[in-house]
């Protein structure tokens, strides 16, 4: 096994061990948790933090398994991968800059989903570039998964009365409610043309890899 191929293997390991975690966690705070308290699991993955959470170990576990079998992710899991660390960096940024410490889980576990994880997904896509270059015009996936969950909470709010959030409630009006969507779209956009810019960060041994040839042959992945 090449050097190479065993540092692939390596990171491929870490990336199972980080989302099997991811979901053991999700799964321990369920059990011992909201059953308690008469919860559902479509009230418990109704919080983004969970579902987003679920939706990026996912992702993790398969571009983890696809490495092992010796083959490279294919780009629409890649960019499903991007899209899912920009809304991790969302929950982080929310959670610890605007409403640190309201969540009902263990500190360790609000810890965990909601600052080590995005930080190293954030260290993982910046420092592993077996990613392709994510192309502009393509922002706006980012868009869809982070809308249609907020569209079934405001359904919710309006019909049972339960949202996982207090600045969603429907009694806050509406130019309260207009006002957090529009900040959530404004984030998601930050988030994603960070992650966006950084699938154009290159490792020095793959430039110098291509800055050898004589004539240098792009794959079209790397075109933006």
């Amino acid at each position: 096994m090449t050097s190479t191929r065993r540092s692939a293997c390596t990171v491929a390991a870490l990336r199972l061990s980080v989302g099997a975690g991811a979901v053991a966690i999700l799964s321990w705070t369920y059990v011992i948790g909201i059953p308690r308290s008469g919860a559902s699991p479509f009230d418990y993955f109704g919080y983004f933090t969970n579902l987003t959470t679920l939706i990026t170990s996912t992702l993790l576990i398969a571009v983890g398994l696809i490495v092992l079998r010796g083959r490279s992710a294919p780009v629409w899991l890649s960019t499903a991968r991007g899209v899912a660390v920009a809304c991790m960096v969302v929950v982080g940024l929310v959670y610890n800059l605007l409403v640190p410490g309201t969540g009902s889980a263990p500190a360790w576990v609000s810890t965990i989903l909601h600052t080590i994880l995005p930080v190293l997904l954030v260290l993982d896509w910046t420092m592993v570039d077996d990613r392709p270059t994510l192309p502009w015009q393509r922002l706006w996936l980012v868009l869809p998964y982070p809308l249609l969950w907020l569209a079934v909470v405001l359904v919710r709010g309006v019909t049972d009365g339960w949202v996982p959030y207090g600045f969603l409630l429907p009694e806050r009006g509406v130019p309260s409610l207009v006002a957090h969507v529009a900040g959530l779209v404004v984030a998601l956009l930050c988030a994603g043309a960070a992650v966006w810019l950084l699938s154009r960060v290159r490792s020095s041994g793959r430039r110098s890899a291509r800055g050898g040839r004589g004539t240098a042959r792009v794959h079209p992945a790397d075109h933006p």
